[in-house]
């Protein structure tokens, strides 16, 4: 029989060179830092494997580990011969690979999280990619830049977006190389190899990730596990990868600060409320009144009267930053029962983590493989999204993150907007510092920021307000000072903030012209330190 439990070196030391790498990771959720870690040292010390093309669910790495290493390891070595390219749906947590990536040292392309996850499980059953409207009109399309991060990526094509037709409607083609190496992780190893989770934040994608590696021609399956117990000791139900699909098992240890070889999180090496065998309870204090509540807090209302439009509590996505203030004021409110939040690494309820922890959530009522999640989300499983924004031009296209010198890649953002039948994105309405405060029910603006979001033309397209327009998407653009709607002519200026000069504050601060027709004043509630009652309001709805 073949020897499954190996060290960490004889476990790398079976992917050949010219590999195509599948590796799990969530930022640091799911991620195998140890055998990633071991991947490089291997290659210090022996030159092999060589000419590796990385492909990931999301991204196994944040700052200084995982793929940033890899980064850092190309930059000392621009002439390297580790890694040729890279799929990612996120680079954002890897700064020193996005440098790497931006002087050109090795391919780079970028699809959105959900379509990775589902070309994985494409790639199981032996078709040839996906087809999907997802990107259609952004950045990816092949008629902007395709998904291609820099040129190598343009030269080599190594994976590919297509543009077709069928029965009429346009479709992108996600085409791709089969991995034929996966590196995942779980937290538990029986005697045969069956694998579970227990103690991980997430799932993610690992059975996708293996599947994926092990269809015909099958490859290479290595994973990073704490712990090993007798044949038996898992119970089926709970065996996320089972035995027979695992040829090598490393175990590892969790790993000091400087190491974090097994981290649930970033921050967490081992938080039971984080993999749900713990309850979470600690007092609330409801956050401070700020133009950035406003904000939030206009969320919640467009999600309030949404429950009274379909008559049922709402299923709903929260983006980072200012959209997920508004899970704050769902439980300053009381709306739990009323709105189910969900977030794109397959966890729902709870309250998600921030920052490098994001994927990870405390007090979270289920959590599903994130392939499962993102097919909700693509096919208008849920309610409604809140998401983020750096820049909105006059057709009403989003960018939410790229600017010159920057590509942090389009994460779950493309999936979850296009996919969502209503998209309320939100956020400050200029940036940079500035001085804007809540005071006496009204908006002041002492000292606005020098930064214009909304601009004529976007830097790139991540979200397409034509397409949306096409696929009868209801589009609300949300800041603290006015409330815009996508129409088919473009934005259209629907409300103000009391305390707000409309001439001098909104249409001077923007570097086009909305549609005018009728403008009301935003609701005066939202100004105000008072809760706004929205629990009670939904209590009603119900008894209707």
């Amino acid at each position: 029989m073949i020897r499954k439990f190996v060290s960490g070196a004889e476990a790398v030391s079976k992917i050949p060179d010219g590999a195509v790498v599948a590796i799990s990771g969530f930022n640091a959720a799911t991620a195998p830092f140890y055998l990633i870690d071991e991947l490089i040292e291997r290659y210090r010390k022996t030159g092999h494997p060589r000419r590796l093309f990385i492909i990931s669910d999301a991204i196994p790495s944040i700052p200084g580990f995982g793929l940033d290493k890899i980064g850092k390891l190309i930059l000392e070595d621009p002439d390297q011969d580790f890694v040729k390219g890279f799929l990612l749906p996120f680079y954002g947590w890897a700064p020193e690979l996005q440098k790497a990536v931006m002087k050109n040292l090795v391919e780079a392309y970028t699809w959105p999280i959900g379509i990775v996850t589902r070309w994985l499980r494409a790639v199981a059953v032996g078709a040839p990619g996906i087809f999907s409207r997802v990107g259609l009109g952004t950045f990816i399309d092949p008629r902007q830049d395709g998904g291609f991060l820099n040129g190598l990526a343009r030269e080599r094509r190594t994976a590919t977006v297509e543009l077709y037709e069928v029965h009429g409607r346009e479709y992108l083609l996600y085409r791709g190389p089969k991995p034929n190496v996966a590196l995942v992780r779980a937290t538990t190893a029986d005697e045969i190899g069956n694998l579970s989770m227990e103690q991980e934040a997430i799932y993610g994608s690992v059975l996708s990730i293996v599947e994926a590696v092990k269809a015909h021609p099958g490859g290479v399956v290595i994973a990073q596990v704490l712990r090993t117990v007798t044949l038996g000791e898992i119970h089926p139900k709970h065996v996320v990868v089972p035995g027979p699909l695992v040829d090598y098992i490393v175990v590892t240890r969790r790993g000091t600060e400087v190491e974090k070889y097994h981290w649930q999180t970033a921050s967490f090496d081992l938080n039971p409320v984080i993999s749900g065998d713990a309850p979470y309870r600690v007092a609330y204090e409801p956050v401070k009144l700020t133009a950035e509540k406003v904000v939030a807090r206009r969320v919640v209302l467009e999600l309030v009267n949404l429950v009274g439009k379909l008559g049922r509590p709402v299923t709903v996505n929260l983006g980072i930053g200012i959209p997920a203030v508004a899970a704050d004021v769902i439980r300053e409110e009381r709306l739990d029962d009323f709105i189910h939040l969900t977030v794109e690494s397959g966890v729902w309820g709870g309250i998600a983590l921030m920052d490098a922890d994001f994927g990870a959530a405390m007090g979270h009522y289920a959590v599903i493989p994130m392939p499962d999640q993102f097919v909700l989300y693509e096919g208008g499983a849920i309610d409604a999204t809140s998401l983020g924004f750096l820049q909105i031009d006059k057709e009403g296209n989003v960018n939410p993150a790229f600017l010159p010198g920057r590509l942090p890649g389009p994460g779950g953002f493309p999936v979850i907007a296009i996919g969502s039948p209503r998209v309320y994105f939100a956020g400050g309405f200029t940036a940079g510092r500035r001085d804007i405060a809540v005071k006496d029910c009204r908006l002041v603006v002492a000292e606005d920021g020098p930064i214009v979001k909304f601009v004529e033309r976007v830097y790139k397209i991540v979200f397409s307000g034509r397409y949306a327009v096409d696929e009868g998407k209801e589009v609300l653009y949300i800041t603290e000072r006015a409330v815009f709607r996508l129409t088919p002519g473009g934005l259209e200026l629907v409300e103000v903030a009391p305390g707000v000069d409309f001439e001098r504050d909104v249409l001077a601060k923007m570097e086009f012209k909305p549609a005018v027709r009728r403008v009301e004043e935003m609701d005066r509630r939202l100004f105000c330190e008072e809760r706004l009652g929205l629990r009670e309001v939904a209590l009603e709805i119900v008894k209707r």
